[in-house]
């Protein structure tokens, strides 16, 4: 089993059955570690797996940028059909989850067994594992996880750019709400 990492973040995984994977994750999940997630997660989902269990005991720091990678990576599963399963949330995860909502779709269990319980059993790896598991996930995606996300509307990325004369209403002070104007999807009304 190997480890990859940056100098912020350890993205571990511990055992795998067939679309399930159990990753542990060690470390500060932010924008200085978002690349290197994106790219680790890409090979995880690349490689078929569909529903993830992140043991995120280790955990020790994890900002709106990193929350946001989570919710993206969770939508994408989703997607698929998958799921994406939070295991041993700290303190710290847990009052950002709670803080903005996000345990409504980010389900939080406080062991690894206890998320793993909710998959279907045939779906389920072994846990604990007993002795070295090798879970045949690359080191680096072949394709990086934004491609994906990007072949369809994914709410946590940003939208793209919508084109040079919707930009220029705006720069006017035109098409947005409270400047005169309708705001997006808003019909324009009489005075």
């Amino acid at each position: 089993m190997r480890s990859r990492e940056n100098d912020r973040l350890t993205i571990t995984p511990i055992t795998v059955k067939d679309e399930c994977a159990v990753i542990r994750f060690s470390g500060e999940l932010d924008r200085a570690s978002e690349e290197f997630y994106l790219d680790r997660i890409g090979a995880v989902v690349a490689t078929g797996y569909r529903h993830l269990v992140l043991d995120v005991t280790a955990l020790v720091f994890c900002d709106s940028r990193g929350l946001n990678c989570l919710l993206a990576l969770r939508w994408l599963l989703h997607r698929r059909e998958g799921s994406l399963l939070l295991a041993c949330v700290g303190r710290r995860l847990a009052a950002v989850l709670a803080l903005t909502g996000s345990t409504e779709v980010l389900p939080v269990f406080s062991s690894v067994s206890e998320a793993l319980r909710t998959l279907p059993p045939e779906q389920r790896p072994e846990w604990p594992p007993t002795g070295s598991v090798e879970t045949g996930i690359p080191l680096h995606s072949p394709e990086p996880l934004e491609t994906s996300w990007q072949r369809d509307t994914n709410p946590h990325l940003p939208p793209p750019p919508r084109g040079l004369a919707a930009d220029s209403m705006n720069r006017k002070g035109k098409g947005t709400k409270g400047r005169g104007g309708a705001g997006p999807g808003q019909a324009q009304r009489d005075p």
